[in-house]
């Protein structure tokens, strides 16, 4: 199964910009999966954010993060990305890469945190008003 592994998670102010990767460390080529990120804040569920295609043909956001947050992949590297511009401090969360299960097609179920799966350990993103 591959690994998922998030960086880039930080401290960042009201406006301010920041940069996630998804790096794949082992096991099955991630560049075979449709890929998402989610999100979680404090007492709150887990939150979609983004997904990309496998061949990122398509992408999708949710209306939160729509023309703030831009989803890419580099496939040669088995990595994903979020950048993350214009940030508010609604954004702070616990930052989750995760690929699609095998035999889910791209459509609006990749909202579901259940079409994914495996997951990354998350990454802290604080962003201070």
């Amino acid at each position: 199964q591959v690994q998922l592994v998030e960086s880039g998670g930080g401290l960042v102010q009201t406006g301010g910009s920041l940069t996630l990767s998804c790096a794949a460390a082992s096991g099955r080529t991630a560049s075979a999966y449709h890929m998402g990120w989610f999100r979680q804040a404090p007492g709150k569920d887990r939150e979609f954010v983004s997904a990309i295609s496998r061949n990122a043909q398509f992408t999708y956001y949710s209306d939160a993060v729509k023309g703030r947050f831009t989803i890419s992949r580099d496939n040669a590297k088995g990595t994903l990305y979020l950048q993350m511009n214009s940030l508010k401090p609604e954004d702070t969360a616990v930052y989750f890469c995760a690929a699609v299960r095998a035999g889910i097609a791209w459509g609006t179920s990749l909202q579901l945190s259940p079409a994914y799966d495996p997951w990354g350990q998350g990454t802290q993103v604080t962003v201070s008003s």
